[in-house]
C-alpha cells in the first residue's frame, strides 16, 4: 500500500483538528494543505517508525510550529480587524497554544497522552499537565448561552446535562429546522450545537445557515458521518463532533468555539 492510501483515511480527522486549532475551516484546511505538500515533496522524510497516523499529525505540528501564522502579529493584522485582532490576543494571553493543542489531541482526537506527547514533542507528565491548564481556563470561561439542535431525546438530554454541567445555558432545544429558527429568533443563543439529520427529514446545516443569515454565532456540529463534512472541498464546519461522543470531545469543542468567538468576551 503507497503512503498515500494509508494517510487517505486520516485526513478528514486532520482537516477537523485543524479547523478546530485555528478556528477557521479556511485555515485549518490551508495548515493540512501545507502538510500534505511537504510530505510529497520530501517522502524519505515522513516518518516510518509510527503508525501513519501519528507521522501525519506529526508532520502537521511541524508545520504548525514553522508558520502558526495565527499568532504572529504581521498575519493577524493582515486577516483581522482591530477588534478581532485584540480579541484574538486576549484569548491567546489566556490559554496557551500548546495546552490548547494537548486538550485537543487528547479529547477530540482520542490520542493516549504518550501519543499525544510524541506529536507535541513534551514528556507525558507534561501533556497531564497541559491539559489540566487547559481545563483550568475553561473554567474560566465566560458562560454561553446554548442552542440545542438534536431530534434523538436521549442524546439531546445528554448534551443538555453536559452543557448545563459546563455552566451554561440552555435557550432550548429543537428537533426541526423550522422550530430551531423559531427558537434562535425568540431568544438568540450564544453557541448552537446541531445535529445534521433532524426529526422530519429536515437538515441541521439549513437551521444554522437560516440562523446566520440573521446573525453571527459559533456553531458545533454533530454527526455520525464526519468524512461528509470535512473533504476540503467545499465550505464545511470549522468545529466537528463525531457520534458517539464523549463528555470530554463536546467540552473541548465547546471551548473551543467559545475561545475564538468574535462576540465572546474572556473571563476575568
Amino acid at each position: 500500500m503507497s503512503l498515500g492510501q494509508q494517510l487517505a483515511p486520516h485526513l478528514p480527522f486532520l482537516r477537523r483538528y485543524g479547523r478546530a486549532l485555528t478556528g477557521s475551516q479556511t485555515h485549518g484546511d490551508r495548515y493540512v494543505r501545507a502538510t500534505l505538500e511537504a510530505i510529497v515533496a520530501a517522502p524519505e522524510e515522513f516518518p516510518r517508525d509510527v503508525d501513519p497516523r501519528l507521522g501525519l499529525y506529526r508532520t502537521f505540528h511541524a508545520i504548525w510550529n514553522s508558520t502558526n501564522y495565527d499568532e504572529t502579529p504581521e498575519s493577524m493584522s493582515a486577516s483581522l480587524d482591530d477588534g478581532q485582532e485584540s480579541i484574538a490576543r486576549a484569548r491567546l494571553a489566556r490559554m496557551t497554544p500548546l495546552s490548547r493543542q494537548a486538550l485537543l489531541l487528547t479529547a477530540m482526537e482520542g490520542f493516549t497522552p504518550e501519543d499525544a506527547g510524541y506529536l507535541i514533542d513534551v514528556e507525558v507528565a507534561e501533556v497531564d499537565s497541559l491539559v489540566a491548564e487547559a481545563l483550568a481556563e475553561i473554567e474560566q470561561q465566560t458562560r454561553a448561552r446554548v442552542l440545542i439542535i438534536e431530534d434523538e431525546p436521549i442524546i439531546a438530554m445528554d448534551i443538555e446535562t453536559i452543557v448545563r454541567d459546563l455552566g451554561h445555558e440552555v435557550t432550548g432545544v429543537a428537533v426541526t429546522r423550522d422550530e430551531a429558527v423559531a427558537l434562535a429568533m425568540e431568544d438568540r443563543p450564544g453557541l448552537v450545537l446541531a445535529d445534521i439529520q433532524l426529526a422530519d427529514d429536515s437538515s441541521g446545516i439549513d437551521a444554522v445557515k437560516d440562523i446566520l443569515a440573521e446573525f453571527e454565532v459559533p456553531v458545533i456540529f454533530i454527526t455520525a458521518f464526519p468524512e461528509r463534512l470535512l473533504t476540503g472541498e467545499r465550505p464545511e464546519p470549522t468545529f466537528l463532533i463525531t457520534k458517539p461522543f464523549q463528555r470530554s470531545t463536546v467540552k473541548a469543542a465547546i471551548a473551543q468555539a467559545l475561545f475564538f468567538d468574535q462576540a465572546t468576551v474572556p473571563a476575568v
